[in-house]
Formats: C-alpha cells, sequence, structure tokens
C-alpha cells in the first residue's frame, strides 16, 4: 500500500496535502479496524483480515484525486467503487484466498453506502459492520476543522457559503426521527453539518460509540448548529440512543 500511494506523490503543495490527507486516514482506520476486531475477539486471521479491509477501504481516494482533484464522489465517481477497480489490479488480491476475496470486496463495496447490501454470509456482513465503523470513528476527527462552513478546495469543490433556509425540506425532521438521509439530500451547510449527527445511527458496535463519546465529537458538532427546537429534540433523542448503544453488548451482535 505504501509504495501504491508513492505513486501519486508530486511536488504540488495542494496535490501532497490531499494524498497526505488520505494516507493519515488511511493508518487511523486501519488501525481502529485491527482493534475492533480484537475486541469482538475474533482469531488472528480474521484479525488480519479485518486490518486489510482497513489498508484498502480508501484505496479509490488516490486515483479519485489524480484524476478529478476532488475527493467529492457527487463530483467524480463513488470512491468506493473505484477502489475495487483499483484492488482487483494490485499484487497482493491474487494471493488471497477465494472467501477472503470476497468479503474484502464486499465490505469495501460496502463501507461508503447508506446502507450494507444484502450480505452473502454473517461473515460479510460482520466485516462490512466493522469498516463502516472504524471509518466514521475517524471521518469524525478528518472533517472536525470543516465545521466552520469556510469553503477549503482540498476536499472538495462545492461551495459552502451562507444559506438563506437553515435546513432542506424535510432533512431536519429526519434526524429527529432518528433517520439517516441520502446524501443528495443535502443542500444547504447546516445539513452537511447535521449528517455528522445523524452518522451516529449508524454505527453498528458499542466499542465505536464509546470512543466517538469519549473525544467530544458529538457535543462539539452540535455547538455548530442553529440551536432551534427541532435541533434540539433531535439532540436530545441522540443522546439517549448513544447512551444505550453504549450499555450493549457488541459479543451478542456475532451470535
Amino acid at each position: 500500500m505504501d509504495k501504491y500511494v508513492k505513486t501519486f506523490y508530486e511536488d504540488d503543495e495542494e496535490v501532497m496535502l490531499g494524498i497526505k490527507t488520505k494516507e493519515l486516514h488511511t493508518g487511523y482506520v486501519t488501525s481502529y479496524a485491527r482493534e475492533l476486531a480484537q475486541h469482538l475477539q475474533l482469531d488472528e486471521h480474521d484479525v488480519l483480515l479485518a486490518e486489510l479491509v482497513g489498508l484498502f477501504h480508501d484505496v479509490g481516494r488516490f486515483r479519485q484525486w489524480k484524476l478529478y482533484r476532488t475527493f467529492s464522489d457527487a463530483l467524480s465517481e463513488d470512491h468506493a467503487n473505484l477502489g475495487l477497480k483499483v484492488i482487483q489490479e494490485l499484487p497482493f488480491f491474487q494471493e488471497l484466498a477465494d472467501e477472503d476475496r470476497d468479503i474484502l470486496l464486499f465490505a469495501i463495496g460496502n463501507h461508503n453506502k447508506k446502507n450494507i447490501a444484502t450480505p452473502p454470509s454473517k461473515r460479510h456482513l460482520l466485516f462490512a459492520r466493522i469498516i463502516r465503523d472504524a471509518d466514521k470513528l475517524d471521518i469524525f476527527r478528518v472533517l472536525e476543522p470543516y465545521l466552520t462552513g469556510k469553503k477549503i478546495q482540498t476536499f472538495s469543490k462545492i461551495q459552502f457559503e451562507d444559506e438563506k433556509m437553515l435546513f432542506a425540506p424535510g432533512f431536519i425532521d429526519k434526524f429527529v426521527r432518528g433517520e439517516q438521509v441520502d446524501y443528495n439530500e443535502i443542500r444547504t451547510n447546516n445539513d452537511r453539518i447535521l449528517v455528522r449527527l445523524m452518522w451516529a445511527y449508524d454505527i453498528n458496535f458499542a466499542w465505536t460509540m464509546i470512543r466517538i463519546r469519549e473525544k467530544g465529537y458529538l457535543p462539539r458538532v452540535m455547538e455548530h448548529l442553529p440551536q432551534i427546537e427541532k435541533v434540539k429534540e433531535g439532540y436530545a433523542k441522540l443522546n439517549r440512543y448513544v447512551e444505550e448503544k453504549c450499555k450493549s453488548s457488541d459479543l451478542d451482535m456475532l451470535d
């Protein structure tokens, strides 16, 4: 992976900022995937497979950045789908056992989707859940500097400007109900911020939620939203959900 990423190095500082950002993210996600797999008491083989999924989950980002100079899937192409093409071109892929290859592709292909596709087996679902959690845990860190709403070209060509509407129609109502949204529904900068709170409803394991709570990500996101009644109502419900999730048993999910 290190050798592959270095093929995208350039002298351009802006290019390297994007590459280095994704390199750092890859390192964190790989570590989190491994830690979560160990927490779930998976055997050594599956811990290594979880680590491998983490290592290559965003491999498509580098080609995406090279081709389009954006990390916005809406302005380029789905980075997970692009990653599946890249992975199958890399030498390591053919060295994996058939089942491991299939699980790797399924988990990575579903790591950024609104919902996980129907899995072929419980093992496919498990690894998809692991990578989705590991990815979200670090995405809170990656995106925290962008809570201010300032436009930073490195990450997207979307204009971050003050909006006349606080939220897109119906968007905040879904937050109050504890539902997920399609990213295509995002219309305002407040929508973009609110969706980060809504991610919490897509966290699979208590291990992940506890770390999100310990790092204080959700309260800091809340600080950047208009303190209107519907936001407060949705946030109160979210906090109750987080507390219950943190008390749940992850090993029960393996049954």
